[in-house]
């Protein structure tokens, strides 16, 4: 009996060994950097960050240093932040994706995606060469609609249809 207690206490202790060492290695990763949008702080942004998924294509989500932050992917590849500016009308390409309306700003190399009509806005910043913006946006989009939307994004079509004022 001793015996078998003495096998039991050798397996916990390598166990409890292990499991330090795995956490002590996931600690080591680096934070990713991020400077958290003007208005982060915004409750409105709780229910879409909860909402993140774990990966987005094979882009890992990894730890941010501010809130209403996200990152997935080493390096990043996509980078998320909560409570920026609301976009109001622009030229801008406008896509809708699963219910959720983005603006898109193609950069060189990063784009700028940004969520359209909803309060606090979300954006994305991306590089296209790294992983595909419809990706992104499909992956993001079942969060991004915990922020209610107000408005959606009018086409050049919507606006040959409006009526004219005399």
């Amino acid at each position: 009996m001793l015996q078998f207690s003495r096998r039991i206490s050798a397996r916990i202790a390598l166990v409890a060994a292990a499991a330090a060492t795995g956490l002590s290695l996931t600690s080591c990763s680096p934070v990713v950097d991020v400077t958290p949008a003007k208005d982060a702080a915004n409750a409105a942004c709780a229910p879409m960050m909860l909402a993140l998924p774990d990966a987005i294509g094979d882009a890992k989500l990894r730890k941010t240093n501010a809130q209403a932050t996200a990152a997935w992917g080493d390096p990043s590849a996509v980078i998320l932040r909560c409570g920026v500016n609301v976009p109001g009308p622009t030229t801008d390409r406008c896509v809708s994706v699963n219910g959720v309306d983005w603006v898109i700003k193609e950069g060189s190399p990063v784009w700028t995606l940004t969520t359209f009509g909803r309060e606090p806005a979300t954006e994305i910043l991306m590089d296209p060469d790294k992983i595909s913006s419809a990706t992104v946006l499909a992956d993001l989009s079942s969060a991004a609609v915990k922020i209610p939307a107000t408005r959606n994004c009018v086409g050049q079509e919507d606006l040959q249809n409006l009526p004219t004022s005399k």
